[in-house]
Formats: structure tokens, C-alpha cells, sequence
């Protein structure tokens, strides 16, 4: 296949998928600094997390069937698509409320729905990216771009917090007696670069085949989303919002449980499935994407928490607790880099996917008793550690998937292994936040939560160094309840990945279908 395509044609393929790349991962950072002055100016305290909620449930859910539109319909409509709609829907999240009330609907939920509508969007574009590459380059070589794209996501991670807080803080244009506040800026810089891909994608990528024919699954795209929507609403609200054990959580996961499993039942009786069951009968498919959802688990709970007990627990103020995050971004940036280049060298991935585990494994390990780290640096060292270790798992998991399968599932296993992936960090966040509240709640035998702690850390001043020694503990006692457990899973994910098997990667396309696995 790769023979049809001149070496221009593919690098300015790649510099434009490196755009939609940067779009979608910038997407996932840059709104979360704006948030705080969202809420102020729409009114939406109570609505706040639905803000990240929206965009991750409609971007979830539609990676598969986005995967599966790829592999009918081609990957050039499907990302013009998927780019198209995400335009929009920044568009209108930036617009939220500056017309008042629409539909019944005032400024925040007119941001909750745009964002959802963003997210349907944004679905299409790492999963779509990552098989178009697996389209023009054969699998060897792909180690190599698919650590450049890890350091685009670990670059996006440090741009975006940066970006976010100036258009919110300096971002402000008075035209007339119009004001356009800072903070809509944060959606509107997606529009020149959503033009700019639709420029490169439409008159310089060239036509790419693609593998199968038929009609979508309507039926088990429909089924799909019933079953997690619920599951990631459940997860989402599930210890904070709603309680575990309330009636509104085991609905939800009731009716997930019951939609997935007529969702299995259609799947294995249609023509042309969303997800193909025959994938799970692949060793690869199976346990490469169980180590992704297992390691993206455990990083989010460090990744979400530490800056917290950076602030409340060290007493650093929130602009030195977002550098002190940079090495793990820049470990991250490191790792994917250099473990694709040896990829595709020695035309292995499994000694670095296992080697990047033991790293992560290495840096956490500390972290499981935060009271003995007094000093920042030493934690910046320890994330420098987690973000080497990160690195490689970043692309390889996809990598060792997409090898693993036929030309024709190429779209499928990919936006398979993304889909996991969101899954996980969805998981994480919940399991950790909910570890959180229950450690603080029974800290010293006391009744201290969340809230009561950010209570707290605002009467007690946080700034300049100085902290409540008690809010210190409380904190170190209760991160490292979250550290302990994210060791837990990346010791899984290190087992689950001694039975990844280690094919050897193809230096070219195939043409027939091939034998890749013994059974």
C-alpha cells in the first residue's frame, strides 16, 4: 500500500495530521485553567464538572463508530468530518451565553451542550490520525511517528494550561460597547488551526484507500452509547454527585450492564459489526488494550491529585504547582521520542513497553508515602521518572495492536485501543477520587472531606510557603492512599504486559490477509 504515495505526499500528510493531533490533545488541556472565570461570568458552580463530563462522554462513545466509518468510508471524509464538527462546536462554546437564554437553555448548559457536540468531533481525531498513519507507513517504521505524536500530546500538556491562563487573564477585546471576554478565546484559537487542517487534509492529502464495504451498524452504534453513556455517568458522578450505592448509580449501571450485553448479541449476528468479536480472539488485541486501559488508570490518578497535595499540602501556590508538572511532561516527551526511534530500529516493542512500566513502577513507588518527600524538587524528579516510564506506553500499545490485525480492522483496533484508553482515565479518576474522600473522611478518625479541606486551605492562606501543618498530613495520608492504589494497577498492567506477544514488526504492507498468531 505504501508504495502508492511519494514521500511528499506522506510528510505533508503528517504535518497535517500533526495539526489535528495538537487540536485534540490542546482540547483536553487548555479549557481547564478558563474555568474557574466560566463558572463566574455563566453562573454554573453547580454544573462544573459536566463541562469536562459532556466532552468526554460524546468523545468516548463515538471512537469506535468513528473507527468503523473510517474503515467503510475512507479516512480523509471521516477526519474532514470529525475536524468539521469539532469547528463548530467550539464555535458555539465560545459563543455560550452571549445571546442569553437559547432554547430554554441559559449560558452554562448552552456550554455543557456545545461541548458535547465538540466532543462528538473530537472522537474522530486521534483515532482517525493514528489509523492514517498505519495506512501510509507500514508497522516498523511507525514507531518513529507515533513517538513524535506522544511528544505532540506531552507538549499540548504544557501549552495548554500556559495558553488557557493568558487568553483568560489578558485575552479580554473590547469592540464598542461589546466585551469579548478572555476566557472564549480558549475555544475560538481552535478555529484557525480546524482551517488549516481542512486546508492541508482537503487539497494536499492524497486518497487513501479504504478496507471494507457495507453499511454501518446502526443498531450496534445505537447500543453502544446506551451502554456508556451510562457507565461513564455513572463513573463520573459516582462518589461526589451521587452516592455509590444510591439508586441513581446501580440504575445506571444496571442499564449499562443490560445495553452491552445485547450490544454482544447484535454484534455477533450482524454482517458488518461496530467492534468485530473475532478481534477478542486476538492475544494482542486483548491484553495490549487491557495494559493501556490498566495504565491509563493508574496515571490519572497521579496526575490529577498530586497538584492538589502540591497546594494544599505542601503549600505551593497553583502557578508553582503547574511547572513543577512540566518534567513529567517532559519525561513524557522523552520517552515516546526515543522509545520509537529504537522501535523502529531493532523492530521490537516489548522490551520498552515493560521497561517503561518498571520506570513508571520505580517513580510511583516512592509517592506511596508522601509524608517522608518534604522537598518539590524531589517530587519534580520522581514525575521526570513517571513521564519516561509513560513515554513509550504512550504509542506502543497501539503499535503492537494495529500489527497484530489485518489491513482491513486497522481503523477498528485503533480507535479500539483510544476507546480503552478514555475508559481507564475515566476509571481512574473516580476510583482515586473516591479513595480520596474515604481516606480524608476517616483521617484521624474525623469526619474531614474534600470540602471541608479546600475550606480550610482558604482560611489558612496557602500561599507563599505557608500551610496548616494538619491540612499537610491530612493530605499527604490521603494522596498516598491514591499513590498506593495507582501501584496496585501499574503492577497489573506490568503482569498483563509479560503476555503481550512480542510479533515481530512488518517492514512493509501486506496484501493477503495474514497469519499472525498461532492459536
Amino acid at each position: 500500500m505504501t508504495g502508492q504515495f511519494t514521500d511528499a505526499e506522506r510528510r505533508t500528510t503528517l504535518a497535517g495530521l500533526m495539526i489535528v493531533f495538537l487540536l485534540s490533545a490542546l482540547d483536553q488541556t487548555i479549557v481547564s485553567t478558563a474555568m474557574p472565570r466560566i463558572i463566574s461570568e455563566l453562573h454554573g458552580l453547580t454544573l462544573y464538572s459536566w463541562v469536562t463530563t459532556a466532552y468526554l462522554l460524546s468523545s468516548t462513545v463515538m471512537v469506535p463508530i468513528w473507527g468503523k466509518l473510517g474503515d467503510i468510508y475512507g479516512r480523509k471524509p471521516v477526519l474532514v468530518a470529525g475536524i468539521s464538527i469539532f469547528m463548530v462546536g467550539s464555535w458555539l462554546s465560545g459563543l455560550s451565553g452571549e445571546f442569553g437564554p437559547l432554547l430554554g437553555m441559559n449560558g452554562m448548559v448552552q456550554l455543557i451542550v456545545f461541548r458535547a457536540l465538540q466532543g462528538i468531533g473530537g472522537g474522530a481525531l486521534f483515532t482517525t490520525a493514528f489509523a492514517i498513519i498505519a495506512d501510509l507507513y507500514p508497522p516498523r517504521e511507525r514507531g518513529k511517528f507515533a513517538g513524535i505524536f506522544g511528544s505532540v500530546f506531552g507538549l499540548s500538556s504544557v501549552l495548554g494550561p500556559l495558553i488557557g491562563g493568558y487568553f483568560t487573564d489578558h485575552g479580554t477585546i473590547q469592540l464598542g460597547a461589546h466585551v469579548i471576554a478572555g476566557w472564549r478565546w480558549v475555544f475560538y484559537v481552535n478555529l484557525p488551526l480546524c482551517l488549516l487542517s481542512l486546508f492541508m487534509i482537503l487539497v494536499k492529502m492524497p486518497a487513501l484507500p479504504h478496507q471494507r464495504s457495507g453499511n454501518i451498524d446502526f443498531l450496534g452504534a445505537a447500543l453502544l452509547i446506551a451502554a456508556f453513556v451510562p457507565l461513564l455517568l455513572a463513573l463520573s458522578l459516582g462518589g461526589h454527585d451521587i452516592a455509590w450505592a444510591s439508586a441513581q448509580s446501580v440504575g445506571l449501571f444496571a442499564g449499562a450492564a443490560v445495553a452491552l450485553g445485547l450490544f454482544v448479541y447484535v454484534e455477533s449476528r450482524v454482517s458488518n459489526p461496530i467492534v468485530p468479536l473475532h478481534l477478542f480472539k486476538n492475544k494482542t488485541f486483548v491484553t495490549a488494550n487491557l495494559a493501556a486501559f490498566l495504565i491509563s488508570m493508574a496515571f490519572m490518578g497521579v496526575a490529577v491529585f498530586l497538584p492538589l497535595y502540591m497546594q494544599l499540602g505542601l503549600g505551593v501556590d497553583a502557578t508553582t504547582s503547574g511547572l513543577a508538572m512540566l518534567p513529567l511532561m517532559g519525561g513524557l516527551i522523552i520517552g515516546s521520542s526515543v522509545s520509537g526511534q529504537l522501535v523502529t530500529r531493532t523492530g521490537k516493542y516489548k522490551p520498552f513497553m515493560l521497561a517503561g512500566a518498571a520506570l513508571l513502577l520505580v517513580g510511583v513507588l516512592p509517592m506511596t508515602h508522601l509524608a517522608g518527600i518534604s522537598h518539590l524538587y524531589l517530587l519534580c524528579l520522581l514525575l521526570l521518572v513517571v513521564g519516561v516510564g509513560l513515554g513509550p506506553n504512550q504509542s506502543l500499545f497501539n503499535l503492537a495492536t494495529q500489527n497484530a490485525v489485518s489491513p482491513r480492522d486497522i481503523g477498528v483496533a485503533t480507535s479500539s485501543n483510544q476507546f480503552f484508553r478514555q475508559i481507564g482515565s475515566t476509571v481512574g479518576v473516580a476510583v482515586a477520587g473516591a479513595l480520596l474522600t474515604t481516606r480524608l473522611a476517616s483521617y484521624g478518625g474525623g469526619k474531614l472531606d474534600l470540602g471541608a479541606l479546600q475550606g480550610l486551605a482558604l482560611e489558612s492562606g496557602v500561599v507563599g510557603g505557608h500551610r496548616d501543618p494538619a491540612l499537610g498530613q491530612a493530605l499527604a495520608y490521603a494522596v498516598s492512599g491514591v499513590m498506593q492504589a495507582a501501584l496496585v494497577v501499574i503492577v497489573l498492567g506490568l503482569v498483563v504486559i509479560f503476555f503481550v506477544p512480542a510479533l515481530p514488526l512488518r517492514s512493509r504492507m501486506p496484501t493477503p490477509e495474514p497469519v499472525l498468531e498461532k492459536e
